[in-house]
């Protein structure tokens, strides 16, 4: 007979004391053991890259690297690896680009333990999780796909993304094509495409963009 192995969790929460919550939470009874933890977006995606875990659990806002974009890289990378966010955002503006990004699951943070635990085993057993609010947004963007605009953040390119986000820390164009290893004139060609795609006008306009969409670190 053959032994059923552990479901292998990752958790990324820059909250010590959720992340040591949902641990215990996990473990207990030996359903899940957690391989890798994470405090920001940045060390989500690279824990991810180095744990591949069964199933990993995202919060939307981290410092660093948003959510939306570490699950974006996750994804791309680990496509085997399932990815649920456990958030306490449950606006529409918020669940349609991470699904789009590649979360396979989405809760609250004020869902009871027992979901959480059944849709961690959904999620590694190849199905979708969503908790109500998250399935009443898919739904209507289902029967009513107009009524939500398109996401153009999803269609920069990567380096257009690594441009944007570098240009809402603030960064210099300067200081971008040193970080990127690019020309300065190459740089601004990135940020000024990226600034066409977002339809904003300039660096406050994308910055504001980044505050509506959950894209500030």
């Amino acid at each position: 007979m053959t032994e059923l192995r552990p479901i292998r969790v990752m958790i990324a929460d820059d909250h010590t004391i959720v992340r040591e919550g949902l641990v215990s939470l996990l473990q207990e009874g030996g359903v899940c053991t957690v391989v890798a933890q994470a405090a920001d977006g940045l060390e989500a995606v690279k824990k991810a890259l180095e744990a591949r875990p069964d199933v990993a659990i995202f919060d939307l806002t981290m410092p660093k690297l948003s959510g939306l974009e570490a699950v974006r890289r996750v994804h791309e990378a680990l496509p085997a690896t399932r990815i649920m966010v456990l958030t306490v955002h449950d606006e529409d503006e918020y669940i349609i680009p991470i699904v789009r990004a590649g979360a396979s699951g989405y809760l609250v943070k004020d869902t009871a333990s027992a979901d959480l635990i059944t849709a961690v085993k959904t999620l590694y057993s190849g199905q979708a999780y969503f908790g109500p609010q998250a399935a009443r947004a898919l739904a209507d963007q289902y029967s009513k796909p107009d009524s939500h605009p398109e996401d153009p953040y999803g269609a920069l390119t990567p380096r257009e993304r690594e441009v944007f986000h570098q240009v809402i820390e603030g960064k210099t164009t300067k200081e971008i094509a040193r970080d990127l290893d690019i020309s300065p004139k190459t740089a601004e060609n990135h940020r000024a495409r990226v600034i066409d795609k977002l339809k904003v006008h300039n660096t406050a306009g994308l910055v504001r963009y980044a505050a509506r969409h959950g894209l500030l670190s």
